[in-house]
């Protein structure tokens, strides 16, 4: 199925009917870069999100729950360099202040608009500067690439690398698109990662076909994405759906149509976390953790989470040090069950292939082939559970993506607030 997708360009602006646009209005004053967004819908939409987990949630989490709740979203205006939380009733009406400002120059309701924030926690957010620069706003939505770029600059922080993607599948005989565009380079650990979200569609889909669809997409994407085991208080991903592409409406989440548009939402969005992964901050590998052979997959991600946040085994990375005990050491601690006496860890990259442990113990290896492995920029963590061993392990399989552990991390976490 996956052959029926092709990449294409334009981010959230790909599919029909939606315009983006970013300007500089000054939340963040040191810098140059933009900082204020809105993506915006020119026809009615089906909406869907997810949220963080944390207890601690940011006041534009708290208003885009409730405007989720009255209805559906054509409009999401988003601000970097402030996070706006633990701000408390101040930082809730200047989030609403910036969904009715959204409204009132893009023709809609209030609860119409989702609204995002993130950047430093605790300051009050600057809606002078907001307030001054919704019109210049307003007047940059476009609804082609540049008007895409403009938006995603204007939600990055400690992001290097801009991350975005865009599909085209057919569904009914009828080409349908999805375009997204995410922000998150540190705070960032499953459930949910320290991460804004956008992604948008042409596709015609009931409310409750497409919350299921984007339910599948981020437990195998963004819920499998960690940094540096930090959740934050702003994560959140939204899914806006204005069935201009004219398909048969997906409501049945048992149909074929609906599996063509959940698989094509989950490849959008496990581009989108790899790209986060692979961005992390400080990083300079990306590290893919996969286990197999597990009892079921549930195990099996619990495990391949272990691995993938264990700051060992991150520092290692960092290395090129094929250290697999610190492997087995994360996955005995991970709290899900499997027999230690039958694990084969196996390191590979571009460089090649090799297998360090087998049976829960050392295997001969090269220390030099391994480093040579080890240092390129994208490796992989392979876990085998059953190893050659009869009846032992499952059909359990995840993947989970993070990153390595560098000096630069701890530089810019060391001063963030300056």
């Amino acid at each position: 199925m996956k052959k029926l997708m092709k990449e294409i360009d334009g981010g959230v602006c790909a599919p029909q009917g939606f315009k983006a646009g970013g300007i500089r209005c000054g939340i963040k004053p040191a810098s140059q870069k933009r900082d204020l967004a809105l993506i915006y819908a020119e026809r009615p939409c089906t909406a869907a999100a997810q949220f963080t987990t944390n207890r601690v949630k940011a006041a534009s989490i708290l208003v885009t729950q409730e405007h989720l709740a009255q209805g559906n979203i054509r409009g999401v205006i988003a601000n970097s360099g402030n996070a706006n939380a633990c701000t408390g009733d101040a930082g809730l009406a200047a989030a609403r202040r910036m969904a009715e400002l959204a409204a009132e120059h893009c023709m809609l309701k209030p609860e119409e608009v989702a609204v995002a924030s993130t950047g430093v926690i605790g300051v009050p957010l600057p809606m002078v500067a907001i307030e001054s620069g919704i019109g210049a706003l307003a007047d940059a939505l476009r609804g082609d690439a540049a008007g895409h770029e403009a938006a995603l600059e204007a939600i990055m922080t400690t992001d290097t690398r801009k991350k975005a993607g865009s599909l085209e599948i057919e569904i009914g005989g009828v080409p349908v698109r999805l375009g997204g565009m995410v922000k998150g380079s540190g705070m960032i650990h499953p459930n949910m990662a320290t991460m804004l979200a956008i992604i948008t569609t042409d596709a015609c889909i009931t409310r409750n076909a497409l919350d299921q669809a984007l339910k599948r997409a981020v437990k195998h994407s963004f819920n499998r994405v960690t940094v540096d085991g930090d959740t934050s208080t702003n994560d959140m991903i939204l899914v806006m759906a204005n069935g201009a592409g004219g398909n048969p409406a997906i409501n049945d989440p048992a149909s074929p149509d609906f599996d063509i548009f959940a698989l094509a939402l989950e490849q959008l969005c496990v581009t989108l976390a790899r790209a986060m992964a692979r961005d992390g901050e400080g990083a300079t590998r990306l590290v893919t953790v996969t286990v197999r052979g597990a009892t079921d997959e549930d195990t099996a991600e619990v495990l391949a989470k272990s691995v993938a946040s264990s700051s060992l085994v991150k520092a290692a990375c960092f290395g090129a040090d094929a250290n697999w005990g610190r492997v087995l050491c994360a996955l005995g601690y991970s709290g899900a069950a499997f027999d230690p006496a039958t694990v084969e860890v196996t390191f590979a990259s571009r460089a090649g292939t090799i297998t360090v442990c087998r049976g829960g113990v050392s295997l001969p290896f090269s220390e030099d082939t391994a480093k040579q492995i080890l240092s390129e920029e994208e490796i992989e963590i392979q876990v085998d559970l059953q190893s050659d061993v009869p009846g032992a392990g499952g059909p359990g399989e995840a993947v989970v993506w993070g990153c390595d552990l560098s000096y630069e991390y701890v530089k810019i976490n060391g001063d963030y607030r300056s």
